[in-house]
């Protein structure tokens, strides 16, 4: 037995407050370690070099903040690392592994990407609100102002009805949801053979027509940048500007192929000349008729309505070839697409280009069936000029000239092993086909279409930079600030 002597209330007061604070402490540290235990954390990470660095910090950076709460941490994982299968990363085909591996023994799967901030005291502060044992979908709510051809036109009378996750805020999954969407992906192959917009189309499958799980808005989900006063009550939050890696790569590393055909000569060509063009060391435009007003150049491949599979392939082979400086990366690009070189600069300089890099905004086709994924052309892919070497010695070929280039290329690089790299700067489509949320925490690299707008306002307003006011990072902050 313990006996304490207080000369004076005002001792004995204080003694009670520091006993409730260590004992609020003791409960504070049980609570924690409990509740981590059940959560699983997703990073949504991709197998390029650097996006396994960035991964791993975040992982890093998760587990060091548990540790300072609990001795048992909480499993974190890879995306990337989880198998062989092409298509985890739409989430959907993974589900029956995350159930069979955490359905009994954890309450919680959380889904981040590799540049979400977490604030782990907080993020299991708000989990504990919701029912552990109920069917929860969580997330920080985006819709579409307008029906759009990347949601497949879907919700038309009332687009803002449909709530879907921005998945740069994170985005969580009860056990119980994930236990019974895993049977149902199980007994119901999924039907969508295009992954197009992935947040939108997991919040569809959820949804299932009405009678599933509608997304339910959590404020502390945040993609508020980090160092902001906004910040303050958020889970989860973003960096303020995009990684930086170094020196932007330079202009006379990076050669331009502009694809384009006689009708859009007087259309289409005018407005890059007055937009991007100027920021471009070496760039040529490839067209099916000569004109040396511009000039384009004739590959002999004659123009097709559909896809550009001959075209994009000559392309690739002069770029090999001595006809042409040589460079490290090959950007190829429609006749309407409008794209921000010196922000692509930037973004390259996190990459390697002795590796074979892919890089644009990822599409998947059959992921579910044993598919592939590949970058949507539209928005620009590139290439580093080891990408390049491989798919052309491969053997790889268009099994005809109007098959959808980007398409084939992804099913030759499925073939090879060689990953697409996704990034979500670039766009397949224009602004208004995007929800203003999403865009509004990016510095976007492009989009595409000059489809009833003005594209050369668009360019204008959302990829426009005056390199002399550029900051350290690259990006220009007063187009930040707009965005």
């Amino acid at each position: 037995m313990l006996i304490f002597f207080f000369p004076s209330l005002q001792s004995f007061s204080l003694v009670l407050i520091v006993l409730a604070v260590r004992a609020s402490g003791f409960m504070w540290t049980c609570l924690c370690s409990q509740d981590l235990r059940e959560i699983v954390f997703v990073i949504q990470s991709q197998s390029n070099s650097f996006h396994v660095r960035q991964a791993e910090r975040r992982r890093a950076d998760l587990l060091e903040q548990a540790q300072s709460l609990t001795e048992k941490p909480p499993v974190v994982l890879l995306l990337h690392n989880l198998s062989d299968n092409e298509g985890d990363w739409s989430i959907l085909p993974l589900l029956p592994y995350l159930s069979q591996s955490f359905g009994k023994n954890s309450s919680w799967i959380v889904f981040l990407e590799e540049e979400t901030n977490v604030k782990m005291t907080k993020l299991v502060q708000v989990l504990g609100k919701f029912d552990q044992n109920k069917e929860w979908f969580l997330g920080k709510p985006l819709h579409d102002e307008e029906s759009t051809i990347i949601h497949h036109y879907a919700f038309a009378e009332n687009p803002s009805v449909f709530k879907y996750p921005d998945f740069s805020a994170a985005w969580a999954l009860s056990i119980p949801l994930v236990v019974r969407l895993a049977n149902k992906v199980r007994d119901e192959p999924l039907k969508s053979d295009f992954t197009i917009d992935l947040k939108h189309e997991v919040a569809l499958y959820i949804w299932e027509n009405g009678k599933g799980q509608h997304l339910t808005a959590v404020p502390e989900l945040c993609t508020e940048p980090d160092d902001s006063p906004q910040a303050q009550h958020c889970a989860t939050t973003l960096r303020s500007l995009p990684p930086l890696c170094g020196e932007p790569v330079s202009a006379d590393d990076v050669f331009v192929a502009v694809k384009t055909c006689k009708k859009f000569h007087s259309e289409r060509v005018p407005v890059v000349k007055k937009t991007w063009e100027k920021d471009a060391l070496f760039l040529e435009y490839y067209s099916d008729h000569a004109d040396p007003s511009i000039p384009t150049i004739n590959l002999g491949v004659p123009n097709t309505e559909r896809g550009h599979c001959g075209k994009t392939f000559a392309i690739l082979k002069r770029f090999l070839s001595d006809d042409v400086p040589k460079t490290n990366w090959l950007l190829i690009v429609d006749d309407d697409t409008l794209i921000s070189l010196p922000r692509l600069q930037v973004l390259l300089s996190c990459y390697d280009p002795f590796e074979p890099v892919c890089l644009g905004e990822r599409y998947g086709y059959g992921l579910s069936q044993g598919g592939y994924s590949y970058i949507t052309g539209g928005g620009g892919m590139v290439f580093s000029r080891e990408a390049v070497v491989r798919l052309l010695k491969s053997g790889c070929k268009c099994y005809s000239n109007d098959a959808p280039d980007d398409m084939v290329l992804g099913m030759c690089l499925n073939a090879l092993g060689l990953p697409v790299t996704h990034s979500p700067l670039f766009h397949q489509a224009r602004p208004e086909d995007y929800a203003r949320d999403f865009l509004a925490h990016q510095v976007p690299v492009s989009f595409h279409k000059h489809w009833n707008i003005d594209p050369i306002a668009v360019f204008n307003k959302w990829l426009k930079d005056d390199l002399r006011t550029t900051t350290a990072g690259g990006l220009n902050k007063s187009t930040k600030t707009e965005l």
